[in-house]
């Protein structure tokens, strides 16, 4: 266990000694407090930062396959989706007949659009272990056969991106139909039960929160060992060099397949953790456009850093929250800036600049690079 650990490099040890601190410290402020405190975390606040927590999950998903096997995904959002919808399923068919139209088995918008029978998509899902099966086996079924077709064709670059976005799009056009059985527009609300706890209890809300940021640091954990492996180095190099690492006999669409299914399989769950939390699962989470803002959060955090990838999503969607609140005209124009300035100025995102800034020693007294005689960029990287 020691020398699994080893393999945690310090950034990551602090992250997920921080996530399990964060688990137990916002729950106790949030139920054991009292409302007029000013250590007492209100309930809508847990939500949001457990929305943020979902987010900082589908970033180190995502940061997975573009950070370290050099697969720009644009369609993660999809894998999200579907996890959520299966979430979102479960939790339809706890409501019963505390629904508007008080049916035991049909949700009210399968009322409303007068369907007689409930569709096999949704059988078993009434069942909490079938739902956890689902919100695994979907995105992760999805994505192997997938990345079968498209990497086995070697299929790369902005051709991949292309395709994984058009895969996207074309599920979200195919979940806005009524006739999917899906929800249509509307997509699944008005939830009341999660394993027989309300949905919409405090409790409850803390204790999502709490699990989604334990999920999210053995997630971490999980993915530091990976791409610290023999594995992980192989999608080091077909990310720096794929020509060559097929050259020297690995069989690079082998290694891209898993790790493009582990990473959806990561997404799904975090879909999953999302919906009970938010309370709403529609097919706006199949826009094109939120995979491209995944990709915008990694590389703000760091990409190829995986805490950097996490902590990229919170931040930008705290800003998120922030802009769209007091100036939401302007949020798009100011998430656009920033991701041009990182781009020019900060390729290896904000953990990058922390972790160049800490490595390059102060210059020696009365040296030249003190004086200014000498730019610091010019030392040599060994030295640096």
């Amino acid at each position: 266990m020691s020398q699994l650990l080893s393999r945690v490099d310090l950034r990551a040890r602090i992250a997920i000694l921080a996530l399990i601190a964060v688990a137990i410290v916002v729950p106790v402020l949030a139920l054991a407090t009292p409302v007029r405190s000013t250590f007492h975390v209100p309930p809508y606040l847990v939500a949001l930062f457990g929305k943020y927590l979902c987010f900082a999950l589908l970033s180190v998903a995502l940061d997975l396959v573009w950070g370290y096997c050099g697969i720009l995904s644009l369609g993660h959002g999809a894998f999200f989706a579907l996890g959520g919808y299966a979430m979102g399923m479960y939790l339809m068919r706890q409501i019963g007949t505390r629904g508007v139209y008080a049916d035991p088995i049909l949700p009210d918008f399968m009322v409303f659009l007068n369907y007689k029978a409930l569709p096999l998509t949704w059988w078993g899902f009434n069942h909490f272990p079938y739902a956890l099966l689902m919100i695994v086996l979907v995105p992760g079924v999805l994505a192997f056969a997938f990345g079968w077709l498209a990497f086995r064709s070697r299929v790369t670059g902005v051709y991949l991106s292309i395709i994984t976005q058009a895969m996207t799009y074309a599920l979200l056009l195919a979940f806005f139909r009524n006739d999917m059985g899906f929800g249509g527009n509307n997509g699944l609300t008005d939830f009341k039960d999660i394993l027989g706890f309300n949905v919409q209890a405090d409790a409850t809300r803390a204790i999502l929160f709490a699990i989604t940021a334990i999920v999210l640091a053995v997630t971490v954990i999980v993915a530091q060992l990976i791409v610290t492996s023999k594995f992980g180095k192989v999608l080091i190099a077909i990310r720096d060099a794929e020509s060559r690492t097929r050259f020297i006999g690995y069989r690079v669409e082998n290694y891209k397949l898993a790790v493009f299914t582990l990473s959806a399989v990561i997404a799904g769950i975090a879909g999953a953790l999302y919906v009970p939390q938010v309370g709403i699962i529609n097919p706006s989470e199949f826009s094109p456009a939120n995979s491209i803002e995944a990709v915008i959060w990694v590389a703000i955090g760091g990409r190829g850093t995986l805490v950097g990838a996490a902590l990229g999503a919170v931040i930008v969607n705290m800003g998120k929250t922030y802009f769209t609140s007091a100036l939401p005209e302007y949020w798009l124009f100011a998430l656009g800036l920033l991701f041009i300035l990182v781009t020019l100025f900060l390729p290896q995102g904000i953990v990058g600049l922390i972790s160049r800034r800490r490595t390059i020693p102060p210059a020696p007294k009365g040296s030249d690079v003190e004086e200014g005689k000498i730019d610091q960029s010019d030392v040599p990287a060994a030295a640096r």
